[in-house]
């Protein structure tokens, strides 16, 4: 486990000295920014909201993100926090044969399914070991630009009520999907789809379940998800477009339950294992999102914040780290006199998206069997309308194909 964050309570006075950064959201977009710039001899503030603690859709590491943590320092100390290794997949898309995917011709080994909130405090620790000034339960709300003021002013709010007033150089917004800060600072967010998540977990009695693959199974209203967690649970969610869910009937008490009963083989292995849901069914938003530009004067936006990918593609904590890596990087090279590293981030980001959108259609154009089902109809249509990829834009390190958009991850 990662160790207590130094003196980083909620309370903690934030007032005094401009920081050179102050990033909003304490993820591990927000994490891996702030320890880069901590490193560089930056004055960090990183403040997290403190909502780490749900259970999220998709937490798993694909190998090829490895080389990112390496790139931070911390791919050994990961591998030795007790995550769960995920071997590979099985997928019944296409077709109800099933597909299995494994790990072990892979460079890198297994990936792993994530203990999320081990896993960010071990990223919100290192920042902190860094140098960073690590604020838990803390919201940023930066105030509109004031022209000629070369600092952003920020107000600091603590859990207890208490408010500071912040001022930094820069301003990194790493809230996730909701991207306020970014929208109060003039970008507009893209949605290119409606895809929600309905989530639960599930708990068997005899604790049996030694499958640590992820599942997918493509459903004519959408698709199902399921992993087995660090803590032996297993989370299960059916994703679908969010005007074609009756939201009311899966939150429910026992509503997503009864209807994972209609599935054809994870209901199965949820039986085999006698599961029963041990949490209340949650709905979260899963759709394919960016902002038109995740850079402007002095800011940058991070993570889900800046650009959002179906739990279908796997990309999440992948875009996550390298978007903040990148991020701090671009500011540090802009601080260092190059006036367009920002400007270029941005639009690497945008190509990113790009690529991924092309990648995704093709992988739900793969799924026939309900091709009159709305689900699926809008994104065959989205595929035939065509979304050729430019070149060189590519979200995985070098090396790493293997974390490609496709139900096999």
């Amino acid at each position: 486990m990662p160790p207590a964050l130094p003196g980083a309570a909620g309370g903690r006075n934030v007032a005094g000295a401009p920081f050179d950064a102050a990033i909003a959201g304490g993820g591990p977009a927000g994490a891996a920014c702030a320890n880069v710039l901590a490193r560089a001899g930056w004055r960090v503030l990183l403040a997290d909201a403190g909502e780490g603690n749900v259970a999220r859709v998709g937490e798993n590491l694909p190998p090829a993100v490895f080389s990112l943590l390496a790139e931070l320092g911390l791919r050994e100390q990961v591998l030795a926090d007790g995550h769960r290794p995920s071997h590979g997949s099985w997928s019944f898309w296409g077709d109800s044969a099933g597909q299995a995917s494994d790990t072990l011709r892979h460079l890198q080994g297994d990936g792993l399914q994530l203990d999320r909130a081990c896993f960010d405090a071990r990223l919100r620790s290192a920042a902190s070991l860094a140098g960073a000034h690590v604020c838990q339960a803390t919201h940023l709300q930066i105030e509109p630009p004031a022209q000629g003021v070369p600092m952003h002013r920020i107000r600091a709010r603590q859990a207890g009520g208490a408010t500071d007033a912040v001022e930094a150089r820069w301003f990194v917004d790493a809230t996730g999907r909701a991207s306020a800060p970014s929208i109060r600072l003039g970008a507009q967010r893209i949605g290119h789809d409606a895809l929600i998540a309905f989530y639960q977990r599930l708990q068997s009695p005899g604790h049996g379940d030694r499958d640590g693959r992820t599942w997918v199974e493509a459903v004519e209203d959408g698709w199902w998800y399921s992993a087995l967690l660090p803590g032996g649970d297993r989370l299960v969610a059916l994703l679908g477009d969010a005007d074609l869910l009756d939201r009311r009937e899966l939150l429910a008490d026992g509503g997503l339950w009864r209807r994972l009963q209609s599935t054809g083989h994870l209901s199965a292995l949820c039986t085999a294992h006698g599961y029963q849901p041990c949490t209340a069914a949650q709905g979260a938003d899963a759709s394919s999102s960016e902002l038109d530009h995740a850079a402007g004067k002095r800011w940058l936006a991070v993570g889900d914040a800046a650009l959002a990918f179906d739990p279908l593609s796997s990309k999440g904590i992948g875009n996550a780290l390298y978007t903040g890596l990148r991020a701090a990087q671009a500011m540090l090279a802009e601080d260092g006199g190059d006036a367009l590293a920002t400007a270029r981030y941005a639009a690497h980001l945008r190509s990113i998206h790009h690529v991924y959108r092309a990648q995704l259609a093709q992988v739900y154009a793969a799924e026939r069997r309900w091709a009159a089902a709305p689900f699926w109809a809008r994104r065959h249509a989205r595929g035939s309308a065509g979304l050729p990829p430019p070149a060189a834009a590519t979200l995985a390190p070098a090396g790493a194909a293997a974390d490609r958009v496709g139900p096999r991850h």
